[in-house]
C-alpha cells in the first residue's frame, strides 16, 4: 500500500537546467560532421546526483556530482567500436570521434552487425504486424529535481527522531537525482528521455536486532521518511531477543523486497542471447509449465509503477512482453541482432515468438539483452500481509534477503540469508524475532509453491533491480542453517 503523498518537497524552484534534446542534437550534428564513418551513433547519458548519508543517528556525509557523457559509435564495413568523453568542446569531440574510428578500423568484421535502425524500425512501424505502442507516463518531477541538502537533512531528522524515541540507532541514505538518456544516429533516429529519482533506505539497530525499510520513486512526494522509519523501528523492536528455532522446510511469508531480491536472479536468463549460448535455465523449457498457475510475469516499461526510458541501447521501442503466463514460460526478449541470429539457429522452432523487442544494450556488447521492467501480474484473490500471517499455523516472516548467490544454474538453486527482521509466526500471529537463517532454494520450486500473494507493489532491495512484485506465502521453503545473530 502506497504512503500518502508528501507535499513538502514541492516548494523548491529550479534555477539550473539539464542538457536538452535540442542541445544534444546540435552536439550530434557537430560529431557527424567530424566523422568519416559509414554510420555514426551517439548516446547521451548523465545528470546530477546527490546523497545524504547518516549513521549513529548523525549525518556524516553529503555529496553531489554532475556529469554528462557522450558515447560515440562508428561503423566501417561491419566493423564497429565505441569511445566516450564528458567534454563537449570542439577538440574533445574531434578526439572522441578519432578514437571511435581508429578502434573500429582495427576490429574484425562482425557478421551479425545490422545497419543502425531508422525511426520507423525503432518505433516498430515496419513489417506486417506493427508494434502497438503504449504511452510511458512522465517520470520527471520538478519537486524531485529541486530537492536541496536541507530538505534531505530534514527527512533524516525525522528518521533519527524515531530512532531516538525508541532508543535505537539509525543508519541509511536519502538520495535524489535527475538524469537524461538519449540516442541519435546517422539514419535519422532521435530519442530522448528525462527522469528524476529519490530513494530512502533505513536500518534501525538495537542491541540484538535490526529492522530495515527502503523505497524509491521518480516522485519524491510518494516517499514518507517518517512512515518508513516507524516500520523499520517496529521491526527492530519486535525482533529483539531473537530465539533460535531449527532449520528445515517450512512455510515462509516473504515481503516484496525479499521476493524481488531472490527472483531477480533469473531474469538474465530471459534473453535470446542466453538461449543461443545455452546458459539459460529456460533452454528446452520455453512453452512448458515451469511455475504455478498463479505466476504471470510481464516486462512492461509503460506500467505506472515502473521507471526507465521507453527505448533500448539502440533506440528501439521497448515492447510489453509476456514472459510467463499461468506458470507457462512463453518467450524471451531480443535485441535486433539476437533475433536475426535466432531465426537462423537450430533453436528457432523451440523458443516461441522471435522478434526484436527493444531490450538490447548499447553496442558493441557480449550481453545481448535483458528484461528490466519486471511486473508480476495481480491475481484474482490477493491477500494482505496480515491475512497471510493470520492463515499460517506455523511459519517464518522474512523482511529481506541478502548475500544471495547461485549454486546450480539449471534448477536456479540459490543460497543466501535472511536479515533485518525475521519472525516466527504461530497460530496466525507474529510471536517474536528468531535468529536468521541460511537458505538453499530453487526458484522453480519456490514459484511452484506459492500459496498466496498480495497485490503487486513497486519494491526495491539490495541484491537485484527494482520491480513490481507481490508479497508471497510459499510452502516448503528450504532453510538449511541457523546463524548466530
Amino acid at each position: 500500500m502506497s504512503s500518502p503523498r508528501n507535499t513538502e518537497y514541492e516548494e523548491t524552484a529550479r534555477t539550473d537546467l539539464m542538457l536538452t534534446q535540442n542541445e544534444a542534437g546540435e552536439i550530434f550534428n557537430r560529431i557527424q560532421k567530424l566523422s568519416t564513418a559509414d554510420e555514426v551513433e551517439v548516446l547521451f547519458s548523465g545528470g546530477r546526483f546527490s546523497l545524504t548519508r547518516f549513521a549513529n543517528n548523525t549525518i556524516h556525509q553529503n555529496v553531489a556530482e554532475e556529469n554528462h557523457v557522450v558515447s560515440v559509435r562508428t561503423v566501417f564495413g561491419g566493423r564497429t567500436a565505441r569511445a566516450f568523453t564528458n567534454k563537449f568542446d570542439e577538440e574533445s569531440l574531434r578526439q572522441v570521434v578519432r578514437s571511435a574510428e581508429s578502434l573500429a578500423r582495427v576490429q574484425h568484421p562482425d557478421p551479425d552487425l545490422l545497419p543502425m535502425p531508422d525511426s520507423s524500425e525503432a518505433s516498430g512501424r515496419t513489417g506486417e504486424s506493427p508494434v502497438s505502442t503504449r504511452t510511458v507516463p512522465s517520470r520527471h518531477f520538478e519537486g524531485t529535481a529541486g530537492i536541496t541538502p536541507e530538505l534531505r537533512a530534514e527527512g533524516v531528522r525525522k528518521i533519527v527522531a524515531v530512532a531516538e524515541r525508541h532508543k535505537l540507532t539509525a543508519a541509511g541514505v536519502f538520495s535524489s537525482g535527475e538524469s537524461v538518456e538519449g540516442i541519435f544516429n546517422s539514419r535519422g533516429l532521435s530519442r530522448w528521455h528525462t527522469q528524476t529519482s529519490a530513494e530512502i533506505s533505513i536500518t534501525m539497530i538495537g542491541a540484538d536486532s535490526s529492522g530495515w525499510q527502503k523505497a524509491n520513486s521518480p516522485d519524491v512526494g510518494n516517499l514518507d521518511p517518517l512512515a518508513l522509519a516507524e516500520v523499520a523501528a517496529r521491526k527492530a523492536l519486535d525482533s529483539a531477543r531473537p530465539r533460535e528455532i531449527p532449520a528445515g522446510k517450512c512455510t515462509v511469508i516473504l515481503e516484496p523486497a525479499a521476493v524481488l531480491d531472490i527472483v531477480g536472479f533469473m531474469f538474465w536468463d530471459y534473453s535470446g542471447m542466453a538461449i543461443l549460448d545455452q546458459r539459460s535455465f529456460l533452454s528446452g523449457r520455453i512453452g512448458t509449465k515451469l511455475f504455478g498457475d498463479n505466476i504471470t510475469i510481464w516486462d512492461d516499461v509503460a506500467h505506472p509503477l515502473q521507471v526507465g526510458s521507453p527505448f533500448d541501447g539502440e533506440g528501439v521501442q521497448r515492447q510489453r512482453v509476456a514472459l510467463v503466463e499461468s506458470g507457462i514460460v512463453k518467450r524471451v526478449v531480443y535485441a535486433r541482432a539476437t533475433a536475426e541470429r535466432m531465426k537462423r539457429s537450430e533453436y528457432k522452432d523451440k523458443v516461441g515468438p522471435i522478434e526484436a523487442t527493444g531490450h538490447g544494450f548499447a553496442l558493441p556488447n557480449e550481453m545481448g539483452e535483458m528484461p528490466l521492467n519486471i511486473v508480476f501480474a495481480p491475481i484474482g484473490d490477493p491477500q494482505s500481509l496480515e491475512q497471510m500471517i493470520a492463515s499460517t499455523e506455523r511459519g517464518v516472516l522474512v523482511t529481506r534477503l541478502w548475500y544471495i548467490r547461485e549454486v546450480e544454474p539449471f534448477e536456479k538453486m540459490l543460497t543466501g540469508m535472511t536479515r533485518d527482521g525475521t519472525f516466527l509466526v504461530e497460530n496466525g500471529r507474529v510471536q517474536g524475532g528468531v535468529r536468521n537463517f541460511r537458505f538453499n532454494e530453487s526458484l522453480i520450486h519456490m514459484l511452484s509453491n506459492v500459496e498466496a500473494m498480495s497485490a503487486p507493489v513497486r519494491s526495491c532491495g539490495e541484491e537485484s533491480f527494482d520491480m513490481v512484485v507481490p508479497a508471497m506465502k510459499v510452502n516448503d521453503f528450504n532453510f538449511t542453517e541457523v546463524t548466530k545473530f
